[in-house]
């Protein structure tokens, strides 16, 4: 009978063995592709907005750099709509061989998942490599305006509630979700008027049909020659650009919202190849001409490494899961 009972195991054995010298087959290739990358093709950064944007610049900017580092060409591919989830899908849809990345702003994770009816949840199905930088959001009004500060409009708005009316570049957006935080903490109400983007709806604050705008920095001009005034920055510390202007926590509404902007990767994309890239879009960031062409745009090159994007990624998603929720907002 030992003889007959010996089989079995030896038929596991040799089947174990089998198994792991087709792994090993299977790591070969795998392994030689992810010493060698990026060879074989041009890598791709995939954004969810038109051409000349914020965050479709941001994304020229570290492919110049990429391109220069990797010694491979990185193009950038627009695929606009649904705030970002168009690109989205198509990244998460998309080999994870390194050579296709998401490059969106934070919300597309923190808050799209809260304001849009989809099948993807790029928390979970995208991977963060690294954030690429920073711009805020300022408390602007009319130069005509009878508000010197944020304090004298927050108290008109206490004293006559709904008499004020703000715009914002579309519900769900971060402009409307800063201004939502700032009459959560500054305890008013005033009317939303949603518009298709950031520049219709600070003309109409310029124009009078609304009071006040969070605007995400394409004020700066109107600002500085005068055509508009600044009472406020709604981030977490003030702006370099206007140092002088004090934030809204300052004053005391606590109500900060920057817009980060980052890179993901497709889930399954090599360890190796996404630390590589964190490391190379770092580098990218402390160039003299990355900072010049920031500064155009009035945002920051901050970067964050993985560790620290995924922290920022989930306390944003914490707070305006938390604030969509609680204001019942919704982009559909």
């Amino acid at each position: 009978m030992k003889p007959f009972q010996q089989q079995p195991l030896r038929r596991r054995l040799i089947g174990a063995a089998a198994a792991a010298l087709c792994t090993f087959g299977a790591l070969g290739p795998l392994q030689a592709q992810t010493a060698a990358w990026p060879s074989a093709k041009p890598i791709r950064l995939v954004v969810g907005f038109a051409a000349g944007g914020t965050t479709d610049v941001m994304a020229r900017i570290v492919a110049k750099s990429l391109s220069d580092s990797l010694g491979q060409s990185v193009v950038v591919d627009n695929k606009p709509g649904a705030s970002s989830n168009v690109a989205a899908s198509e990244v998460i849809r998309a080999q994870p061989d390194g050579y296709t990345f998401l490059v969106a702003p934070t919300s597309t994770e923190t808050a799209n998942p809260y304001l849009f009816k989809q099948n993807i949840n790029p928390a979970r199905d995208l991977t963060p490599i690294a954030g690429i930088g920073r711009s805020q959001m300022y408390l602007v009004v009319k130069p005509q305006s009878t508000f010197k500060d944020a304090r004298e409009l927050v108290d008109f708005a206490r004293k006559n509630p709904g008499k004020l009316s703000y715009a914002s570049s579309g519900a769900g957006t971060p402009p409307h979700l800063a201004a939502e935080l700032f009459k959560q903490a500054a305890g008013i109400f005033a009317v939303h008027i949603p518009y298709r983007g950031a520049a219709p709806a600070l003309q109409d604050v310029l124009g009078g049909q609304a009071d006040y705008v969070m605007d995400p920095g394409i004020a700066f001009p109107h600002v500085r020659s005068g055509k508009a005034r600044m009472l406020a920055v709604a981030g977490s510390k003030r702006s370099p650009f206007f140092p002088e202007v004090p934030t809204l926590s300052e004053l005391g509404f606590k109500a900060e919202l920057d817009l980060w902007f980052g890179i993901w990767s497709p889930n399954g994309t090599p360890a190796e190849i996404n630390a590589r890239m964190a490391r190379e879009v770092a580098k990218a960031l402390t160039q003299a001409h990355s900072k010049e062409r920031y500064d155009a745009l009035g945002a920051e090159p901050v970067g964050l490494d993985t560790a620290d994007f995924k922290a920022l990624l989930a306390s944003e998603a914490k707070q305006l899961s938390t604030l969509i929720r609680d204001k019942n907002i919704s982009a559909d």
